[in-house]
């Protein structure tokens, strides 16, 4: 690819510019429901984002940055059990780190909002120790990227990677990979829950998620990238490998490359067998695009040179698949052509494998027709936010300087 690429700049300028006022942003573009402000996902705070990492390559910008981050902030936070990275205090205090690098502000607003995301992380880290204590199985909540301690370490392995908080949400991942007692052969981060919630009476026996989002994948990314910046607990290679392992066992052949199942079901374990008859979409959030980029990073971390080529053949496979890239049907990073994209980015920027980075430039076509084709929802993970801030690392062949896809554990 050509770097910069005029015509993927002027499309992420121009998203950009539809959302350059917060005040008329999401009623331009039918929000039914006005998100929340301090939501990373939905809310003011994503778009925030997207304005910050504009702002690191124009000074001129930081202005608009400066007035979603303020509109992030109105009102009272959330800071209760319920915040996480991408919702609440966690979620602001991401923005505003970003945009404190940028501009050397808001240095005492970070201080607090970070101090209150150590004290959730904390208090969060206590209810799940106890929980394993008890020899209960977890809820996706209590270790996942989107909504528990996972993202939660993201944002710690980022701001303060040595800080002893850090270290405890690692310690607390090779924990939960341990078998809990009478485990029946289940991994310690089964869920008696089903994929979305679903109470155990509707899911009988829970299941095994491996997405990057909910899943198992996450807590490898992230012990992955610790391990990767030199940030080591005890049994931390072991916790790595564990997972692997598990990966491994479900591990699908298909004439495009190794593929794995979303979730699997209590049934599907005991048999050892999977009921999901091949690849689905080819997303961060859930699908192969997510699992392979996690396994890439353990592979880089251990230096296992057998995993990365299984892992880039798997990512490598499904981007040369026309059935699973027909399934990328919206512009979205959670689980549509941008996040495709720039998970292919990353990997690519790490890869041994021939070949993924001449995928780069019909993947950054296809994000720009979805995009064209809509739907314009304004969100960063399902929306045209995050659609741009792919662009842009697209258009300009460079890592974002706001660190933004820390959040997709992606680098």
């Amino acid at each position: 690819m050509n770097y910069p690429d005029p015509s993927m700049l002027a499309l992420a300028d121009d998203i950009a510019a539809a959302l350059a006022d917060p005040h008329t942003a999401f009623a331009a573009h039918n929000s039914i429901d006005r998100p929340q402000p301090q939501s990373l996902a939905g809310g003011s705070a994503g778009i925030a984002l997207l304005h910050t990492e504009r702002a690191f390559a124009h000074s001129s910008r930081w202005s608009t940055a400066h007035a979603w981050l303020s509109g992030a902030a109105a009102g009272d936070l959330n800071g209760g059990s319920g915040s996480c990275l991408f919702f609440g205090v966690p979620a602001l205090a991401f923005v505003t780190r970003a945009a404190a690098e940028g501009t050397g502000r808001y240095r005492r607003g970070l201080a607090q909002l970070d101090t209150a995301t150590h004290q959730l992380t904390r208090v969060r880290l206590s209810a799940a120790h106890k929980r394993i204590d008890r020899g209960e199985r977890p809820a996706l909540a209590e270790f996942d990227l989107i909504r528990g301690l996972t993202g939660l370490g993201a944002y710690h392995l980022l701001h303060s990677p040595e800080h002893a908080t850090t270290t405890a949400v690692l310690a607390y991942l090779v924990r939960l990979t341990d078998p809990l007692p009478d485990a029946d052969g289940l991994p310690g981060w089964w869920t008696e829950h089903g994929p979305t919630g679903q109470s155990p009476a509707d899911y009988p026996g829970g299941h095994g998620n491996f997405g990057m989002a909910h899943g198992i994948t996450g807590p490898l990314a992230l012990l992955a990238l610790a391990l990767r910046r030199g940030i080591l607990v005890d049994r931390h290679r072991e916790a790595i490998a564990r997972i692997c392992t598990w990966l491994d066992c479900w591990q699908q052949p298909h004439t495009h490359g190794p593929w794995w199942p979303r979730t699997i079901t209590v049934a599907e374990a005991r048999d050892g067998r999977c009921d999901q008859p091949g690849p689905l979409q080819p997303s961060w959030c859930y699908g192969t695009p997510g699992i392979a980029r996690a396994q890439q990073l353990a592979a880089l971390a251990t230096g296992d040179t057998a995993r990365q080529q299984t892992a880039e053949t798997a990512l490598l496979g499904c981007l040369t698949d026309p059935a699973q890239l027909s399934r990328i049907i919206d512009p979205s990073l959670c689980h549509g052509a941008a996040g495709l994209l720039h998970t292919t980015w990353r990997a690519a920027s790490d890869a041994a494998t021939p070949g993924l980075a001449g995928q780069l430039p019909p993947l950054t076509a296809l994000l720009q027709a979805r995009v064209q084709a809509g739907p314009h929802n304004v969100e960063l993970l399902e929306g045209r936010t995050g659609a741009a801030l792919a662009l842009l690392t697209a258009a300009t062949g460079t890592g974002p300087r706001s660190r933004w896809d820390s959040s997709l554990l992606l680098a």
